[in-house]
């Protein structure tokens, strides 16, 4: 089964809650409460989206966690690489990946297809539509067929 950790589904929800409210910081245990989490596994994921960039925190006694930059520019796949990692069906679907088998497996190609296909659906979805109370429109078809890789053009 393909399937995001629980930490990174806590991590969108997390930020989800944030986005609904970026005027003012939030604070760790405002936040655990609000989502109905451990306040360990929150303060985790915090610092987590904080290590990639998504959230700035401040000290103090008006600090808290913000958004580093609006909802709007934050992805579904810029979550999911805070906490996964980079987004690859296969090892050998994105740019660091090794693979012993690439020259005779006959499917990477594809795969990065798939991939790509996925990484860009992921990107297409904002943290803004993650947070809004109605479900998101997704295009019905990705035309993976006309993708073009780096690597090669001619696939």
């Amino acid at each position: 089964m393909l399937k995001l950790s629980r930490l990174t589904d806590y991590a969108a929800v997390v930020m989800a809650q944030i986005a609904r409210h970026p005027e003012q910081p939030h604070a760790a245990t405002e936040l655990a409460e609000a989502v109905q989490l451990p306040h360990p596994t929150v303060s985790k994921t915090l610092k987590m989206l904080v290590r990639a960039g998504l959230l700035e925190s401040q000290r103090g006694a008006q600090g808290g966690y913000r958004l580093a930059r609006s909802a709007s520019q934050i992805t579904a796949s810029d979550i999911i690489s805070a906490i996964e990692g980079p987004v690859a069906m296969t090892e050998c679907s994105h740019a660091d990946g090794d693979c012993d088998l690439v020259a005779t497996c006959g499917v990477a190609d594809n795969w990065q297809r798939v991939s790509l296909a996925v990484r860009t659906l992921l990107d297409s979805v904002t943290l803004a539509h993650l947070a809004r109370d109605t479900p998101i429109k997704l295009p019905v078809q990705l035309p993976i067929q006309t993708v073009t890789l780096a690597a090669s053009s001619d696939l």
